[in-house]
């Protein structure tokens, strides 16, 4: 469809972005968004730009002034937003254009996923490429016309004088081509019903992974290209798959994958957790900002090849991030917050990238005194770690073994030297100027970041996860989830806000049901269960079998989409389908079980393109080719031997119990006073009931 819609204007456009803005002291200008609660649009309230806030009243006040748009969207962590920001819309000049020809709306990505989906279709199919800040400029009604990424001042005042004037003389063109870029838009989800009979436990996957290796970097893991995303949901799948079928190649390349991130600069040595991605492909410079999703996700992925491998590593990592999201992302209701930005200001009082975390030899000579030669080993503070103007980007290249045996040290004394860098720096570092937080609550990003710590618990047993777990979950019952069964999206200073869209539903769905299969309290269960009713009910479509990304109940934008590529976050429908294929399994519900295969039978031409955008629907498709384990274990010493199954890496299962009798359709007629015993089942067929949690695990063909 691309060829059918050409860019008005030929305008490069740089990729990606970042973050970061200055303050005001006695702001000169205030614009309406000074009304909003999002970190991001409240950064641009003191902005000339006579800024809006996208709602209804915006876009009616489009159509009766019969003004174009310009709809700007970025994020708090975007660091190219912010230079945008700097050196256009912090510009009386080019507010001054804007001001006069157009309704300037600002949008927070993360609050409104809904719009950034839409335009940034328009934008790819226009340019080819996109990403943030996206910069679009619509049809009174909101129909994308034109728009790019990041923009010079010079060429945004060319290109949108340009759009205003065509908009005067030619307004029928704009509007064709409105037609035709609609028509590209709703042609992007190529989804159909897919009536075909398809055996999934014949289904030979190993083709789709044989195509998709030929991206892999053998050399530093990952794909072979820069920048390098992490991709966790690639990664999850990659390992059950090198696991089920013994491809001793396939598990090297994903463990290979998790040293080189856990070893390079995108991992926070000194305080924990993961930035967004990297610019080159050896994991060493990222683009410094650190969001909540990525973190989550990686907690989940390390712990679960901690329960393989047992390497210290990975241990190490999952704790240090997890200390990072409890300091630095946690508000005290329970709620995690969204991100920390990239820039910081350096020491002329400007803001900079990565400010916050890099060094020069020489603080860290004087820092570190007669442990700086160690240091300089271990993490390159040679020319293999130098990123630019004599600074240091912390990178490891050897293995804590390694280092032992060049040094002559102890792991015990090698361990006291990290911990001792770690508390050193980490006191320099936070004397300087602190990246700014994103203070706002998501719910989707708190359903991955509450599944994080459930996959902690799960394999560490410390019990100070299970309890910020508990917090987070009763936080989302008390302020997300409505007496109606909707969820709302955000929540920032005591206020929720914005309809749900799938993703909130998806993320907090799987979070309750890993809940449940942990505490084995009932109530988590129930919840996803009602909150399946309330999706099918408001996002389903009978016609596709999918599920729309926005309600029902919410207005509708150029056009109502389907999410269902994995990216970095898992595609709110692939989550969705597996949550309705346990949910088949705990309460016998063949139609949801049904639904959720049809949905994976529905993407199946495209993932046979692409399967690296569909790895989540990959590991769904996993459970249909192995056998499934329904594992119920009921008695006193339920949540005991709980543990120790949910210990193991066992993809491959869904556990159920309880320490009473129940009537719950796994559960009934399972109790047996003074005794606890282990049902293992598949297809409704158990074994005899066990005793022991080691036979238990011998009767379970992983994975």
């Amino acid at each position: 469809m691309r060829y059918l819609i050409a860019p008005i204007l030929g305008i490069l456009f740089l990729y990606s972005c970042n973050s970061s803005m200055n303050d005001m002291d006695e702001p000169k200008y205030t614009n309406d968004l000074i009304n909003e609660t999002s970190p991001y649009l409240l950064q641009h309230a003191h902005n000339p730009v006579d800024w809006k806030a996208w709602n209804e009243e915006t876009l009616e006040l489009a159509k009766t002034d019969n003004k174009l748009m310009i709809i700007s969207i970025g994020y708090a962590a975007c660091h190219w937003c912010h230079v945008m920001e700097k050196e256009s819309f912090e510009d009386s000049l080019v507010a001054s254009v804007m001001n006069d020809n157009f309704i300037n709306v600002k949008v927070d990505r993360e609050e409104r996923p809904d719009v950034d989906q839409i335009y940034i279709s328009a934008v790819e199919l226009m340019t080819g490429r996109a990403g943030w800040p996206l910069n679009v400029i619509t049809l009174p009604d909101g129909r994308p016309i034109w728009g790019g990424t990041y923009f010079r001042k010079e060429d945004w005042i060319k290109s949108i004088e340009k759009i205003q004037e065509l908009y005067e003389e030619e307004p029928q063109n704009l509007i064709d081509y409105a037609d035709r870029l609609e028509e590209g838009i709703k042609s992007i989800d190529l989804l159909t019903f897919n009536s075909g009979d398809v055996d999934f436990s014949s289904y030979d996957t190993t083709m789709l992974v044989e195509s998709w290796s030929k991206n892999f970097d053998y050399r530093f893991g990952g794909t072979n290209r820069a920048p390098k995303f992490m991709m966790p949901v690639n990664y999850q799948y990659l390992l059950r798959n090198a696991m089920a079928s013994g491809d001793k190649e396939l598990l090297d390349y994903v463990l290979l994958t998790l040293d080189k991130i856990a070893y390079g600069g995108v991992y926070d040595h000194i305080g924990g957790g993961f930035a967004r991605y990297s610019t080159d492909d050896r994991w060493h410079v990222p683009h410094f900002e650190k969001m909540l999703y990525d973190n989550a996700q990686l907690v989940s992925l390390y712990s679960d090849a901690y329960s393989i491998t047992k390497k210290p590593l990975y241990k190490e990592v999952v704790f240090e991030t997890l200390e990072f999201v409890k300091k630095e992302l946690t508000d005290e209701s329970g709620a995690f917050y969204s991100s920390l930005d990239a820039d910081s200001e350096n020491e002329q009082g400007e803001l900079e990238e990565g400010t916050y975390y890099i060094y020069t030899i020489e603080e860290l000579e004087s820092l570190l005194a007669d442990d700086f030669e160690l240091f300089k080993a271990y993490y390159n503070i040679n020319s293999f770690g130098k990123w630019e103007n004599d600074q240091y980007v912390l990178i490891r290249t050897k293995s804590d073994e390694t280092i032992m045996a060049d040094f002559n040290l102890t792991t015990e004394a090698l361990q006291k030297k990290k911990n001792n860098w770690r508390s050193v720096l980490s006191e320099y570092r936070d004397k300087r100027p602190r990246p700014r937080l994103d203070d706002k609550s998501l719910t989707s990003w708190n359903g991955l970041m509450l599944k994080g710590y459930l996959d902690a618990y799960r394999v560490f047993q410390k019990e100070e996860y299970l309890e910020v777990a508990l917090k987070n979950a009763q936080f989302i019952l008390d302020e997300q989830l409505q007496e109606s069964g909707a969820l709302l999206h955000s929540y920032k200073d005591g206020t929720s806000a914005i309809n749900g869209y799938l993703e909130d539903y998806a993320s907090v769905m799987e979070a309750f049901i890993s809940l449940y299969e942990i505490t084995l309290d009932e109530q988590w269960l129930e919840k996803s269960l009602q909150l399946k009713d309330y999706v099918f009910e408001k996002f389903w479509d009978e016609e596709k079998a999918m599920f729309y990304f926005t309600s029902e109940d919410d207005p509708k934008l150029v056009t109502r989409n389907f999410e269902y590529r994995d990216n970095v976050i898992p595609a709110s429908n692939s989550i969705m389908a597996k949550n309705l294929f346990k949910l088949s399994h705990y309460y016998d519900l063949p139609e949801v079980g049904k639904a959720a295969k049809q949905m994976l039978k529905n993407v199946l031409p495209e993932l046979e393109q692409y399967p690296g955008s569909f790895s989540n629907w990959l590991d769904l498709l996993s459970n249909y080719q192995n056998d499934y384990y329904e594992v119920v274990v009921m008695g006193e010493n339920a949540l005991k031997v709980i543990g120790e199954i949910n210990s193991e890496y066992i993809p491959n299962k869904l556990l159920a119990g309880s320490m009473r009798s129940s009537d719950s359709y796994l559960l009934e007629g399972r109790f047996v006073e003074g005794e606890t015993l282990i049902y293992v089942c598949v297809n409704n067929t158990c074994k005899l009931p066990m005793r022991e949690t080691s036979a238990a695990l011998k009767a379970i063909r992983r994975y």
